[in-house]
């Protein structure tokens, strides 16, 4: 039943994908949304998968290979670590990520951006990125990063696809239109190296206040939004000679 309706939607709501070529003529800027053990590690908490996912470790072995890419070349690295205070609550979702936990760390394989220079990490406290880099004086930590560093592209990867990535993108994008985020002109989005979570209706409908979440669909659905929204979509990500 869920296959054959995501297989009607891709039909009637299609997200055509291209390729994106980085190369040094475009500072690209990479942005990691929320790759952290509480969302992406196999039992790690409440929102975390509870049986290794396909769709989720590739994301976070795309992201890990781009991570090491950018770094590599001292290109500019952003990421968004989920991170919340014990007794403020995130409704409707449960208890997560909670601040200096391994829930709110980044997995494994990116940890190293810890110690990395040409990485700026910031924690966030809410789904969206854009305003969770809002500080109490009004600045704003990526945007900063964008003018500090003469960002016209920005790739962007992660988890949720339809939630934390989707609203950061939505944000991101309204705010390239008001002139706020000069010189950035591309918001990208790497399909790949974007998942989301699988809640079937069956296992939703025995979990008080749920709302069902299949994977591919929800994907599907992310993805589709932030392309309707202005983001260009791509399902490869390849380096020119560099």
């Amino acid at each position: 039943m869920v296959s054959a309706t995501i297989d009607l939607l891709k039909k009637e709501l299609p997200v055509e994908e291209g390729s994106f070529v980085l190369s040094k003529d475009v500072k690209t800027g990479l942005v990691l949304v929320d790759v952290v053990n509480g969302f992406c590690s196999v039992g790690a908490g409440n929102l975390a998968p509870v049986k290794p996912d396909k769709q989720i470790s590739y994301m976070v072995k795309e992201s890990a290979r781009l991570a090491k890419l950018f770094c590599g070349e001292k290109w500019p690295v952003f990421a968004f670590l989920d991170s919340h205070h014990p007794d403020i609550p995130e409704p409707p979702y449960p208890p997560h990520c909670i601040a200096g936990t391994d829930e709110a760390r980044l997995v494994p394989d990116l940890q190293w951006l810890e110690n990395e220079a040409n990485a700026t990490l910031k924690c966030k406290d809410c789904i969206d990125g854009f305003l969770g880099s809002v500080e109490k004086d009004g600045s704003n930590v990526f945007v900063d990063w964008v003018k500090k560093n003469q960002i016209k592209a920005i790739l962007v990867v992660g988890i949720c696809t339809d939630i934390c990535v989707l609203d950061f993108v939505c944000s991101t994008l309204s705010a390239r239109n008001r002139r706020m985020l000069t010189p950035l002109e591309d918001v990208i989005v790497y399909s790949g190296a974007c998942a989301t979570f699988d809640l079937p209706v069956h296992v939703a409908k025995d979990i008080n206040g749920a709302l069902a979440h299949p994977q591919d669909l929800m994907h599907h659905i992310g993805l589709y939004i932030a392309k309707g929204r202005g983001a260009r979509i791509v399902s490869e990500v390849s380096f020119a000679a560099l």
